[in-house]
């Protein structure tokens, strides 16, 4: 810490602290339905910057396809596993005791319902993808590592669903099922004016893919300054994606090392 600043230094000590906490090295109950990645992926959404005080990133229960977990409502960098809850498809907490939880829980609930194949779901507020989702140009895979992009990102544009006074947050059921339905088949969905959504089949191919999502959106608002870019084309994304998918655990390492001080 320097003239009350938090450097990546201070952040990567003070997140070591946390991790040896009882709260985050209690073993994790047996039959419990879920597992540390989610813990650990909070953490590491923070350290790269796709998280900062807001933004979520939840998992499918692995035993009961009808639940999943996430944390209260807090800021992702000091989730514990004392933090965690469980929830319903129709966002409810299963056991709140009192705790607070966050008002777009619904984003998670309605892909699950609706997107039987995901197990993950961040949602962010990314500085680099609102440009994306506010003009004209369409966020594109360019780099290999963002293959899972694919032809095309859609927006979801609230204002078609609920007109022009909302504060564009994802607050019922309602509006979580006209995301979901943007999202479609789709990794990721931008959010115009708010964020994007990324899904995937597990905790840590999703936070792969919120951190890539995020790294092409920069490169690319970077190549559009230079002139003509050349994206890759529907037959080099597919390959990539195939190319990369079984991978995701080798920048997880790395992400996790930075973030906890730990393998």
């Amino acid at each position: 810490m320097c003239d009350g600043k938090l450097t990546r230094g201070s952040m990567v000590a003070s997140l070591t602290a946390l991790s040896a906490t009882p709260a985050l090295a209690q073993a994790i109950p047996a039959g419990s339905g879920w597992n540390d990645d989610l813990v650990t992926g909070n953490r590491i959404l923070a350290d790269q910057e796709i998280l900062d005080g807001f933004g979520h990133l939840s998992m499918r229960s692995q035993t009961n396809p009808t639940r999943f977990w996430m944390s209260r409502s807090m800021a992702p960098a000091l989730v514990t596993a004392a933090d965690i809850m469980e929830f319903d498809l129709d966002g409810n907490a299963v056991d709140p005791r009192g705790r607070a939880v966050f008002l777009e829980r619904f984003i998670h609930s309605e892909i699950y319902k609706s997107r039987p194949d995901v197990n993950a779901v961040v949602h962010a507020h990314t500085a680099a993808m609102i440009p994306f989702g506010v003009s004209a140009t369409p966020l594109r895979p360019l780099i290999h590592v963002a293959g899972f992009l694919g032809e095309t990102v859609p927006i979801f544009e609230i204002r078609d669903v609920a007109g022009d006074a909302t504060d564009l947050l994802v607050r019922n059921a309602q509006l979580g099922a006209a995301l979901a339905r943007s999202l479609g088949a789709h990794p990721v969905a931008l959010m115009r004016g708010h964020g994007y959504v990324a899904v995937a089949s597990s905790v840590r191919q999703c936070v792969y893919r919120a951190i890539y999502t995020v790294v092409n959106a920069q490169a690319e608002a970077e190549a559009l300054r230079l002139g003509t870019v050349k994206f890759l084309t529907p037959g080099e994304a597919k390959s990539t994606a195939a190319t990369m998918a079984p991978l995701v655990d080798r920048p997880w390492d790395l992400w996790k090392t930075q973030a906890l001080g730990e393998r």
